[in-house]
């Protein structure tokens, strides 16, 4: 009687309490709220288990009736905070597997079997990232031990050489080396860098670049960048002799245009002359006919700008910084030489008439004032010379510029420097005899050489000189 009361308050309670829960996790595609989460839905059933037969619409209690219903669960939630917890979770597992084995729905299984499909795909994934993460630091951090790159001072002037006409010579050398080659386009920068796997490959690229710049050197196609000079500029008396001068060739009546000759563009002026405007110098090549002076090939392009007017004494490819810097450094040191060679004297020199450099008059390229020294003691070719020696000591001066006789000049046309734009004719040289014919014995007046200058083409200072790079005073009192 015990054991029967016992039995059924023991089945009474059964059927009570194991009322579970059978969870089947199913994940969400449609959106993930959290990079690295993934969020189930899960899908619950309540089972009887106590064998007790329901009387609800006649149902058997072999055919247990399922109540599908859909909550949302985060994948972070499966941690449990106590034991308790997972000891619940433990016996819900096992009830799970055994609901699983009473359930007759062949949905419901492959609903079930589904979970550890999408639970591994999702951990192989993220182990594949991970590995994938992995890989990808290793790797990079083994590009970074294997590269090796240099940085080569070329110099802005050269770049164009390296990089070849639509970047051919670049390409061929990262090619035949296996390196990559970085030029800058700001042409204020003169290093290029090289990038390779080995240090064979970057050195082996940085000798054909070098053997580059040695020829790029040698060639016309890089003109001269620096040269020493001897102002005359800083004589206002030359400066005005000079802009009457070409003033007097152009038929320039106003002297404010004359001043403008080193500034404004030539192009208006340049087209009067070509419809044949009247000049204040006569200019007859030959007597049947007076030409004009674009039949003479003389426009105002040609004639030195008053305000950089200068003797020459060297000329100078000084591609990149270290070579300015060498330059200046190498001026700078020979002060007490120059001055011995001038006996610590001042030397003033005289310019007059006109010649030409090479070639007839005729057919001129460059004109130029001859220069002779007051007292001809030869001091003035002394101190050049030590300036010369000085350079070609250091290795900065181009060996066919370092074997030329020096011959001291102060230049007053150059048909180099012509504007070729809206030419028809390009005119490499220019009938210079009516103008020796007018000028030849003019006396330009003589002038005090104060300094020596390392100065920079195509830039120039406030007043209108070449920028001074470095500067070598000559003695201006009687010691």
């Amino acid at each position: 009687m015990i054991a029967s009361s016992c039995r059924s308050l023991f089945n009474f309670r059964v059927g009570r309490v194991l009322k579970f829960t059978c969870t089947s996790l199913k994940p969400l595609n449609h959106h993930l709220p959290l990079p690295g989460h993934c969020d189930y839905r899960v899908l619950s059933y309540s089972v009887n288990m106590d064998g007790r037969k329901h009387k609800r619409s006649g149902v058997h209690h072999n055919n247990k009736k399922l109540n599908p219903v859909w909550r949302p669960v985060s994948k972070l939630s499966t941690q449990v905070s106590s034991n308790e917890e997972c000891s619940a979770l433990e016996v819900t597992d096992k009830l799970a597997c055994s609901s699983t084995k009473i359930s007759s729905a062949q949905d419901d299984i492959e609903m079930a079997s589904a979970v550890p499909e999408a639970t591994k795909f999702t951990t192989c994934s993220s182990a594949s990232q991970d590995n994938e993460e992995d890989k990808g630091s290793e790797g990079e951090t083994v590009l970074l031990t294997e590269k090796h790159s240099i940085s080569v001072e070329v110099g802005a002037s050269l770049h164009r050489f390296i990089r070849g006409k639509g970047g051919s010579t670049q390409k061929m050398i990262e090619d035949e080396t296996g390196v990559k080659i970085k030029i800058p386009l700001s042409k204020k920068e003169d290093s290029i860098i090289i990038e390779g796997l080995s240090s064979e490959s970057v050195s082996r690229a940085s000798e054909k670049i070098q053997a580059i710049i040695d020829e790029a050197v040698k060639s016309p196609s890089l003109d001269y960048s620096h040269f020493i000079s001897l102002p005359l500029a800083i004589h206002p008396e030359l400066v005005d002799k000079l802009v009457n001068f070409q003033n007097s060739i152009l038929g320039i009546t106003d002297s404010s245009q004359g001043e403008n000759l080193d500034s404004g563009s030539n192009e208006d002026e340049d087209q009067k002359l070509k419809k044949g405007s009247d000049v204040a110098v006569e200019l007859k090549a030959e007597p049947s006919k007076s030409p004009t002076l674009s039949d003479l090939g003389i426009e105002k392009s040609i004639f030195i700008k008053p305000k950089t007017f200068h003797l020459t004494v060297l000329m100078l490819k000084l591609w990149n910084k270290d070579r300015v810097h060498a330059a200046t450094e190498v001026l700078q040191s020979i002060s007490s030489e120059v001055m011995e060679a001038l006996d610590n004297r001042p030397l003033s020199i005289r310019l007059k008439g006109l010649n030409c450099m090479r070639g007839s008059f005729a057919k001129a390229g460059v004109l130029y004032a001859p220069v002779e020294e007051i007292g001809n003691e030869g001091r003035l070719l002394r101190a050049c010379q030590v300036i010369i020696d000085a350079f070609v000591k250091a290795g900065l001066v181009l060996e066919k510029d370092a074997n030329q006789k020096l011959k001291l000049h102060a230049t007053v046309m150059n048909a180099s420097h012509r504007k070729r734009r809206n030419q028809k004719r390009n005119f490499s040289t220019f009938d210079a005899r009516g103008i020796y014919k007018q000028y030849g014995s003019e006396d330009w007046g003589e002038c005090l050489i104060r300094e020596a200058h390392l100065s920079q083409r195509f830039v120039f200072d406030d007043k209108g000189y070449y920028h001074c790079c470095a500067s070598l005073p000559f003695p201006e009192i009687c010691k």
